[in-house]
């Protein structure tokens, strides 16, 4: 269930994702009459490296060259159009694993579990809670934006994959998008069909927990032990040991603002005694408060640097009741106000426009 790679503390890691997730777009811009020779030259993606759907490519070239993407064919839903075509064979042995599963829960807890056999940075996990499954992906690296393109082309991809191998009229019951609200958000609504909530604090699909259980298919045990054999070795080839703070900070991310996240059950999730993560944290250098804290503070520092955010925005994407409650917390944690912060920032664009 745990992954993220990327940077953390100052401890620089792997990011990378893998050449076979960048295949479909490169047909994607071909047949839309876009060479995508210049793109490739400007991201630093040899055309040669084309040829092995296995080599790896760092992830903020591959990122920036879907907004490049989105840019060249003059399509503001690059991103979630590709997506929507997807097969699972366009993702290699982790979309053979998808379809063969018996239910769309197990599915998604897979690629939840074995995301990292495609790309690094990235975290993504499966929440159930009060009847319904909730599916999240997102980049660890905060560095990497804009990722719009990234983010609506991963959600739009796993809804497909899901009515594909599932039921082809399935549709979510939301959909959540850490980026902001674009200009034109017809195109997504016809690609989910569903809610779509904008500026929240990851990427997230929600289905009916029920539909997300039923079972549509054995399951031939085997294959699946063969395919997840080859994806695990996949990911031993470029996946750092990850120690137990970068585990916690995972499971922060995946349950602040939709539950309490309490030092005990961080070590009911963990499967350890609450001595043992409080222990083995300290001996880290940090702990559980400290870790919310920075999440917190990171990400709300990332949404108000964003144009047009708005501080009751951000407080609600953190899970708080008000935008006073997350005014006073955030002025706790870095000794300005977010409309300081919002200040500076509209000087600054100010001052690069000029």
């Amino acid at each position: 269930m745990f992954q993220g790679d990327g940077q953390l503390n100052g401890r620089q890691s792997v990011t990378y994702i893998r050449v076979a997730a960048l295949t479909p777009f490169i047909e994607y811009l071909q047949n839309a009459g876009v060479s995508p020779i210049t793109l490739l030259e400007r991201h630093a993606i040899p055309s040669s490296q084309l040829a092995d759907p296995y080599a790896l490519i760092p992830l903020h070239h591959f990122v920036a060259f879907l907004e490049d993407g989105a840019a060249a064919t003059d399509d503001d839903a690059f991103g979630a159009k590709l997506g929507a075509h997807l097969k699972p064979a366009d993702i290699g042995p982790m979309g053979i694993l998808f379809s063969v599963s018996p239910t769309i829960n197990i599915a998604l807890q897979r690629i939840a579990r074995l995301a990292n056999s495609l790309q690094g940075a990235t975290n993504s996990g499966v929440v159930e809670e009060e009847g319904t499954l909730t599916w999240s992906y997102a980049l660890t690296d905060r560095s990497i934006w804009p990722r719009r393109q990234d983010a609506e082309y991963s959600m739009a991809a796993t809804c497909e994959l899901v009515r594909s191998c599932f039921r082809t009229n399935l549709n979510p019951l939301e959909v959540h998008f850490e980026h902001e609200r674009p200009a034109k958000i017809e195109p997504l609504k016809r690609i989910f069909r569903a809610p779509i909530l904008f500026s929240q604090s990851s990427n997230r699909l929600v289905y009916d927990a029920k539909e997300a259980d039923r079972v549509y298919r054995g399951e031939d045990k085997f294959l699946v032990a063969t395919l997840e054999r080859h994806i695990a070795d996949l990911i031993s080839e470029t996946k750092p040991e990850e120690g137990l703070s970068e585990k916690v900070r995972f499971l922060i991310q995946l349950y602040l603002g939709r539950r309490p996240v309490t030092t005990a059950f961080l070590a009911q999730e963990l499967k350890m005694s609450l001595r043992t993560l409080q222990r083995r944290l300290d001996d880290e250098g940090t702990s559980v408060r400290a870790l919310i804290r920075e999440h917190r503070s990171e990400l709300a520092t990332s949404l108000l640097e964003r144009p047009d955010s708005s501080a009751s925005n951000v407080a609600l994407a953190l899970g708080y009741a008000d935008g006073a409650a997350f005014s006073r917390a955030f002025k706790d944690w870095t000794g300005r106000s977010p409309r300081t912060l919002q200040t500076r920032r509209q000087r600054r664009r100010q001052e690069q426009e000029s």
